[in-house]
């Protein structure tokens, strides 16, 4: 079992949809975010990407030096980026790095956001694309020179001449709902992400990518991209969900609403039906909850309770097959506490994780009459 953190390069504060307690996202910020998902035991950490973030990839190359071990899950995007030009970006930061970069495959989006960067490609049309692309950058990742005469993208001798780190390449993750989107996690990459849907509706995911894949003769693993809610008891879990939307008033969830519809991806439309718009039945299985995705687009819910409740749903997901838990939560520097202390000792091999950085007292702060171990008894 993986766990993964989220650099918030969009925003971040203590509630959704409001200016209060908001806080100042700059590179000293997403430093600590950084270093303190690297130090917690988190596995690696996704990059968002889009008009709204700071570029992923310049963020993640200028945070590699805060880490030791964290790998970086950053967007690659079929239809505005070049193969060939993806493919060296993604090399030198893996060779940077020492091995630790993973490839989040991006082929959807916002129309309107996508024609601002010069792609007017239909839904299907940008999978043919990303199809295309990733059949480029795998070639000359692994070495290979590459022709490709495709639909959509046309190269002749494309070539890599600096190798990556891991090979062949570094891991391919991707998510999408529709049908042109399984066809391509079947055929193309590691790992296909699922977001936060009930488990059945996510096992049904699960079973069609697989029969796809096997169609091709592959494998593919498989993670899931949820918020994450977790304090000492479950009432605690569900007050804070609903502290965290307290400032959300109708009219900031009408309007986006309006702007998310304007999406042409199956997975937004998952998203938005979950909820309906509305607050009054957030809870859309046992401890998931859908209230970030009444103004968040993207993954919309979160898993909420306590250490062993949250765990034991982790678990549901894992026997499905899920491997991979992306996870974020408001504010991320506190969060990212939060999930290590409360649920890491609940996960197979995460409950020392944050304790094995360095020193960690069993009693907390040392105070007078306390044995102190040698290494805190000089402070």
């Amino acid at each position: 079992m993986q766990v993964f953190w989220f650099f918030p390069t969009h925003g971040d504060g203590r509630y959704l949809g409001s200016a209060e307690g908001a806080r100042t996202v700059d590179h000293d910020y997403l430093a600590q975010i950084a270093r303190a998902a690297d130090t917690l035991g988190f596995d690696g950490a996704l990059i968002p990407t889009g008009r709204s973030c700071e570029d992923p990839w310049v963020t993640a190359a200028s945070l590699i030096p805060h880490t030791r071990r964290l790998k970086f899950l950053v967007a690659v995007r079929p239809g505005i980026m070049s193969p060939t030009v993806a493919a060296r970006m993604a090399a030198s930061f893996d060779r940077h790095s020492n091995g630790r970069l993973l490839v989040n495959v991006v082929a959807g989006g916002d129309p309107v956001e996508l024609a601002g960067d010069g792609s007017w490609l239909q839904h299907d049309e940008r999978y043919e694309a990303a199809a295309e692309f990733l059949t480029i950058w795998k070639g000359v990742m692994a070495g290979e020179k590459v022709d490709l005469d495709g639909k959509h993208i046309q190269v002749k001798d494309a070539q890599l001449l600096f190798p990556p780190v891991s090979k062949p390449w570094p891991p391919l993750y991707f998510g999408g709902s529709s049908s042109a989107a399984h066809d391509l996690a079947a055929e193309h990459v590691e790992v296909y992400l699922s977001w936060g849907e009930p488990p059945a509706e996510v096992a049904r995911k699960i079973a069609d990518v697989r029969q796809r894949a096997a169609r091709h003769g592959r494998s593919v693993r498989f993670g899931i991209r949820l918020h994450v809610i977790v304090r000492e008891t479950n009432a605690a879990a569900w007050a804070a969900a609903d502290e965290l939307i307290s400032k959300l008033d109708d009219a900031t969830i009408a309007n986006a609403q309006r702007t998310l519809s304007r999406a042409d991806s199956e997975g937004q439309r998952r998203m938005a039906a979950l909820h309906g718009g509305q607050r009054d039945k957030l809870e859309i299985s046992p401890n998931l909850w859908a209230g970030i995705g009444l103004v968040r687009g993207g993954a919309g819910t979160a898993l909420v309770g306590d250490g062993p409740t949250v765990a034991a749903r982790m678990q549901e997901y894992a026997d499905l097959g899920i491997d991979t838990f992306v996870f974020s939560g408001y504010p991320h520097l506190d969060e990212a506490y939060r999930v290590a202390e409360l649920l890491f000792p609940h996960l197979p091999g995460k409950g020392k994780a944050a304790s094995a950085a360095g020193f960690s007292s069993p009693v907390g702060e040392i105070m007078a009459n306390q044995h102190a171990p040698a290494a805190a008894a000089a402070s």
